[in-house]
């Protein structure tokens, strides 16, 4: 049985996607029409994660284990799926010399027919000593046997090299990585080379960033862990940076996409991260990203720790867990990450089906409904148990996880154990009052949250038409 004092020591979060089985049909109506996974973390213990995007309908995921000793890979038909999926092990290191050290950050991806898989290795007698190898395999599954190693990506230095990521623009093949410049006093930069093969380089490498700025140079100077999004006339890359601990971080470079992306002008840094470790989430360290696509909707990939603090060499604490979370994108086309999101089942954003341009969100605490909102975070609520009457809900706020949308005051407001705060914090869900595809959210007998005129008020829309449309919320 569900209780208020159960549900507050999970944080809310009793699995959304089974505790909510016990609400009526009614309660479970118009979930968002979504692959999205419903479940966070997907999968434990794999850091450094890359999704690919589907390949005749299947993802693929590979990621370092905490062994840093092998290569592995997981498929399946949806995100979730990746879940449970079984692992294979492709490759695994030698026992000695080169490729004998640690074994990082592999990515999978499809080229010309084939599969190759990029990843850093250090030597068995100097496990630092990184450098950038590659896989290669012609079968059409990547978990089949038969992968055969090709050597190293010969860069322009024989120096630390790692997390190298490739992808197509304008009909050319890049090569993206982070590496240690001989003359630059940092642990990595980025550059970017054009392909004359999945093997090899075609041009002189070309750095497009170097930590500089305070939050890149935490622990370490460092930029790494490249991925590219290109979309709305832009070519993005979200790197990490710093030390790997609860000050790993993203950024993000931005070039035109009719640039030429082999000058390190057309690139621009933004000033800030874009995407950090947030202690009211439980969430640390989030970073080393990918990208992949459900439909059309971009998915963010990455990883993050439950906890901030870590005994010993942060490289070495096992439990950098694969997130996955949908990416939005801001009226100017630039990508919206909001913070990383705790544990627990999907995450919705109400949009009023009579301003469909706006979402709820809360400021300062209280609800109303805006357009273009930055701070994506604000918009995103779960549905959880109610606290009072059996087939009730609760919203929870996904950067507040303590706080909870109150219909009595129209506010997000801590988690109290009392009847009096189940009663306001309780919602019935039902199928839309306007459209049976969205939700209404009914308080009482006749009594829901409705919009007007960017306000969250209550309302007793009765039989009145507009009246229902201002009482209905589409789910993104």
């Amino acid at each position: 049985m569900i209780n208020r004092r159960s549900l507050l020591a999970t944080g809310g979060l009793l699995a959304a996607t089974g505790a909510l089985t016990s609400a009526t049909p009614a309660a479970l109506a118009a979930e968002p029409a979504s692959d999205l996974p419903t479940r966070n973390p997907l999968v434990e213990q794999r850091a450094d994660p890359f999704v690919t995007p589907p390949v005749d309908g299947m993802y693929y995921l590979t990621g370092s284990v905490p062994e840093y000793d092998r290569v592995v890979i997981r498929g399946a038909s949806t995100l979730d799926g990746l879940s449970s999926a079984r692992e294979r092990t492709i490759w695994r290191r030698p026992s000695s010399g080169v490729m004998g050290g640690y074994i990082w950050a592999p990515e999978l991806h499809r080229i010309d027919g084939k599969w190759y898989v990029y990843f850093a290795a250090g030597d068995k007698d100097e496990p630092f000593r990184i450098r950038t190898y590659v896989l290669e395999s012609s079968n059409a599954d990547p978990r089949e046997s038969g992968w055969v190693l090709r050597g190293q990506m010969v860069t322009a230095w024989d120096t630390f090299t790692l997390d190298a990521t490739t992808f197509t623009h304008r009909g050319k093949r890049y090569f993206l990585w982070a590496q240690s410049e001989p003359g630059i006093a940092t642990n990595s930069n980025l550059y970017i080379a054009e392909m004359a093969s999945p093997l090899a380089l075609k041009t002189t490498p070309v750095r497009i960033a170097t930590p500089t700025l305070s939050w890149e140079v935490q622990g370490f100077k460092v930029n790494e862990g490249p991925a590219v999004l290109i979309r709305n006339g832009r070519v993005f890359v979200t790197y990490s940076a710093s030390a790997t601990d609860a000050r790993y971080c993203m950024g993000l470079l931005t070039a035109d996409e009719n640039a030429n992306l082999l000058d390190a002008r057309s690139w621009t840094k933004s000033p800030n991260p874009v995407f950090t470790t947030n202690a009211a989430t439980s969430q640390y360290g989030p970073g080393h990203n990918s990208f992949t696509t459900v439909g059309s909707t971009d998915v963010l990939v990455y990883h993050a720790r439950d906890y901030r603090d870590i005994t010993g060499d942060p490289l070495f604490d096992p439990n950098r867990h694969t997130r996955v979370q949908k990416v939005h994108w801001n009226a100017d086309g630039t990508p919206s990450f909001g913070v990383p999101v705790g544990r627990g089942g999907p995450i919705v954003r109400l949009s009023p089906l009579d301003a469909p341009s706006l979402v709820v969100r809360h400021y300062e605490y209280a609800l109303r409904a805006d357009g273009n909102v930055r701070e994506l975070a604000d918009t995103q609520f779960r549905f959880v148990p109610g606290f009072l009457g059996a087939g009730t809900v609760a919203v929870q706020s996904v950067n507040f996880p303590d706080r909870y949308v109150r219909g009595d005051v129209l506010r997000i407001d801590p988690f109290e154990d009392t009847d009096a705060y189940g009663r306001a914090a309780s919602f019935v869900r039902v199928p839309g009052l306007a459209d049976s595809n969205a939700v209404s959210l009914r308080m009482g007998a006749d009594t829901y949250l409705a919009h007007d005129n960017g306000r969250i008020v209550l309302s007793r829309p009765g039989g009145d038409r507009d009246a229902r449309r201002r009482a209905t919320f589409r789910l993104e």
